[in-house]
C-alpha cells in the first residue's frame, strides 16, 4: 500500500497493491499493521455500503458528538470525494480535499475524524464502502452545506445541472453558522 499525502496533511490517498492476471485482480483493501505503520492508528467498529445514481451528491455529513473517521472505497462505478476540515484548532480549518475514487483505480481516502464527509457519484451508478472508527450516532450528525460559497468547493457537476440531493442535504448549514470541533 502506498500512503500518498495531500494538500491537507490528515487526509490521505490509500493506493493499494493490486496483483492481476488472466482471472482478475487481488488487492489488501485494509490492513491495520500497514496504516499504523504509516502513522495512522484507525479501529473500525462500523462498515457501510451506499448505492446512488449519476449526479447523487451525499454530504457533508460528520458527527459532532463519536467523530467518525472513514476509510472510502468505490467498488462499482466512480465519486468525486471531498473532506473539509472542521477543526478549529487546525490550521487547515476550512479548507477541503477532493480525490476520484473508482472501481478502475482501486484508490482510497482516509478522512480522518473532526472532518465533514461526502461525494459526488460521477458514473451511472456507484457503490460505496466506507468503513468508520465509532458508530452512527444520528442525534449527533450534522450537515455541512455542500454549496457553501466560503468553501469554493469546485463540484464536477454538468453545467446547468443540479445535483440530486436528500432533504437533509439541502437543509445543511454555511461553515459560518455550523457546529465544528475544537
Amino acid at each position: 500500500m502506498e500512503f500518498l499525502p495531500t494538500s491537507l496533511p490528515d487526509v490521505v490517498l490509500v493506493k493499494p497493491q493490486v496483483f492481476e492476471d488472466r482471472r482478475g485482480f487481488f488487492l489488501e483493501t485494509w490492513s491495520a499493521v500497514k496504516f499504523a505503520g504509516a502513522g495512522y492508528l484507525a479501529q473500525f467498529v462500523q462498515d457501510n455500503l451506499s448505492r446512488s445514481v449519476h449526479g447523487t451528491l451525499r454530504g457533508l455529513h460528520y458527527q459532532i458528538k463519536h467523530p467518525q473517521g472513514k476509510l472510502v472505497r468505490v467498488v462499482r462505478g466512480e465519486i468525486y470525494d471531498v473532506a473539509v476540515d472542521l477543526r478549529r484548532s487546525s490550521p487547515s480549518f476550512g479548507k477541503w480535499q477532493a480525490a476520484y475514487l473508482s472501481a478502475d483505480n482501486k484508490h482510497a481516502l482516509w478522512v480522518p475524524a473532526g472532518f465533514a464527509h461526502g461525494f459526488l457519484v460521477t458514473s451511472d451508478v456507484a457503490d460505496v464502502q466506507y468503513k468508520c472508527t465509532d458508530s452512527w450516532f444520528p442525534q449527533h450528525e450534522r450537515t455541512l452545506l455542500w454549496n457553501d460559497p466560503d468553501l469554493k468547493i469546485t463540484w464536477p457537476l454538468t453545467k446547468g445541472h443540479t445535483p440530486t440531493l436528500s432533504d437533509k442535504d439541502k437543509a445543511g448549514k454555511s461553515l459560518r453558522e455550523t457546529e465544528t470541533y475544537p
